[in-house]
């Protein structure tokens, strides 16, 4: 069993940041590969950003590179998304997911990742 639970998202003004957090437990997790997705209303669940489980790769969807950086801190069993300048086209609910077998060539693939969040939402407004 492992349960992820996400926090950190809330109300924010174009322009602004905000860290979204991970926090997983059930299983040793410094092993797993880890990604961010997101969906927003109306819209199919998208990549975002994911890291493998040494924290020494990472890769990010082109609408937010430059943007966002994705960390992990194993020793918390945490994975971590800042987002800077952050777009009105950025609101959605924000989900992390883990994938146990390690890292893939298919990170950006929803069917990599065997366990997911609950989501935090995220809202910027113009």
């Amino acid at each position: 069993q492992v349960q992820l639970v996400e926090s950190g998202g809330g109300l924010v003004q174009a322009g602004g940041s905000l860290r979204l957090s991970c926090a997983a437990s059930g299983r040793t997790f410094s092993s797993y590969a880890m990604g961010w997705f997101r969906q927003a209303p109306g819209k199919e669940r998208e990549f975002v950003a994911a890291i493998s489980w040494s924290g020494g790769n990472t890769y990010y969807a082109d609408s937010v590179k430059g943007r966002f950086t994705i960390s992990r801190d194993n020793a918390k069993n945490t994975v971590y998304l800042q987002m800077n300048s952050l777009k009105p086209e950025d609101t959605a609910v924000y989900y992390c997911a883990v994938r146990p077998s390690g890292f893939s060539s298919r990170y950006w693939s929803e069917s990599m990742y065997d366990y997911w969040g609950q989501g935090t939402q995220v809202t910027v407004s113009s």
